[in-house]
Parts: C-alpha cells; structure tokens; sequence
C-alpha cells in the first residue's frame, strides 16, 4: 500500500528547504521569529518554519523519522488523520517556543515539532510500535521512549543542551498526543496505564515551561541566598527590556508615519531620540 500524502509532505518539504538554500530572502522570511511574529503579525512563520531545515542533514534526519512512523498513519487512519497531526503538532511546537522565547533575539527552523507530533501519535495509534534509533541498533519499546523522551527533553532545554529547539519537540510531541486522542479516543485508553504517565508528564512539562520558563523554582529551593535567576534571569529581563523598547519606537515611528513629525509631543520626540540611541540599529 502507498503513502502518497507523506510522500508529497516531504517532497514539498524538500523543494522549500532546497529554495531557502538559494534565497536567503526567503529563508528569512520563512524562519520562525517571535519579534516578527507578535510585532509583524506575521503568524504563517509558525509553520512554514517548518518547511525548512539548517542543512541537508538535518533535512534527512527528520525525513526518515516522518516516513517511519507517518505512512503507517495514513495507510492505517486516512491522509487527513495524518496531515492533521502534523500541521497541528508543527503549530503547537512553534506556539510552546513563542511563549517560552518571546522577549528573546531567536530564530528557529525545522520539523521537528510536527515530526515529534506524528511519532507520540503512532505509539498509541499503532500498538506495538517500537522507536529506532540511529544510534541504538534495536527498538526502543514505545513504553520506555515516549516518557524517556519527555524527560530528556525537558531537561536538555533547561540545561540549554546544544543548538536544538527542545521547546518544539516537546510542544510537538505534546500536541500530537492531545490531537490523536481528540481524533481516536478509546484507541488512546487502550494501554491507560501509559497514556496516563505520559498526559501526566505532558501536563508537568507545560506548566513548567509556560510559568517557569528560567527554571527559577529550582533556584528558590537550592540557593535561596543566591541572586534571583543569575545570569539566566539577566539575560532574559535585558531581551525582555529591549522588546519592550522597541515596541514603543515602532508605536511612535507608527504615529509619525499616519500623522508627520509635528503629531509627536516634545517628550515623545526626546523619548524617540533617547530609545533610538538605547536600541540602537535593528
């Protein structure tokens, strides 16, 4: 049976990794960045994010993790149950690293999180599914790696662990969960005991990473005498300082370009000047 779906999401995929390549316009138009999305409104970065990747390896990697596990989702559930899952968990991993980067100088690319998405939908979907790993010549059974991978990612995006989006895997995976058990919820209670441990982790996770993205509880109980979040804490209030900075110069230049120069008040012309100096070029 063919996966005619899968297969035309990673050649769509591929095409659009392969333009951002040669046009390095677009690939900036297309990666995700919370500043252009919240400022600009420009939410479609959310997923075409998702359509580029940093290299071909990269590209390749989650290739063969989407065809694995996502053309036995749509030989099995129907190509829409499929594309749903994906779209989805590609969304709710760019919303989770919005929420958690919004006040920081990032960018993101990848599908990653609608990839994570597709594989946690598998392993209730399709019972019995073990998880491969380049590096690990047998399966992981899905039992041991849907919570493994939760907790090692969570903890990897607390360390800041290398140069991945842990935030993404975690908001896709998380979401192809909730999406699978909207979509075939007595499938999902069919092993209660796991989905119940894995929900229960999800749920931890988000609140964690929403309420307390600097990890600061930790640092309450650990070293209450130590300055408030270290330099983790500074870093995060100064990116949150400098957007809010340059909201206001955007508002001001908003107002000066509907309505002249003269429509500014004497302090909001100091205030533009002195905030330009402060943020400085863009």
């Amino acid at each position: 049976m063919t996966a005619p779906l899968t297969v035309l999401i990673l050649v769509v995929t591929g095409i659009a990794t392969f333009v951002a390549f040669r046009r390095p316009d677009l690939r900036e138009r297309w990666i995700f960045n919370p500043y252009a999305i919240l400022r600009n409104k420009e939410y479609e970065r959310m997923l075409t994010s998702g359509l580029i990747h940093a290299d071909w390896w990269h590209f390749a990697f989650n290739a063969f993790s989407f065809y694995s596990f996502g053309k036995n989702i749509e030989i099995i559930y129907g190509w829409a149950s499929l594309l749903f899952i994906y779209v989805t968990s590609i969304l709710g991993g760019s919303l989770l690293s919005l929420i958690i980067h919004r006040h920081h100088d990032y960018r993101a690319l990848g599908a990653s999180g609608g990839v994570c998405g597709v594989i946690f939908a598998a392993i209730f979907l399709l019972p019995g599914t073990s998880v491969m790993l380049f590096f690990i010549p047998i399966g992981i059974p899905a039992s041991i790696y849907a919570p493994l991978f939760l907790i090692i990612s969570f903890v990897s995006h607390r360390k800041q662990i290398g140069n991945i989006g842990h935030d993404a895997h975690l908001g896709g995976a998380i979401v192809g969960l909730l999406v699978a058990t909207a979509l075939y919820p007595r499938l999902m209670f069919a092993e209660p005991w796991l989905f119940a441990l894995v929900m229960g982790l999800s749920v931890a996770i988000l609140v964690a990473l929403i309420f307390d993205p600097l990890g600061l509880w930790k640092s309450r109980v650990v070293e209450p005498d130590a300055r408030f979040g270290g330099e983790r804490e500074r870093r995060y209030a100064e990116n949150r300082s400098r957007s809010e900075k340059i909201a206001e110069v955007d508002r001001l230049l908003d107002k000066v370009g509907k309505h002249g120069l003269q429509s500014l008040s004497d302090a909001e012309r100091s205030r533009l000047e002195q905030l330009s100096k402060e943020v400085g070029p863009r």
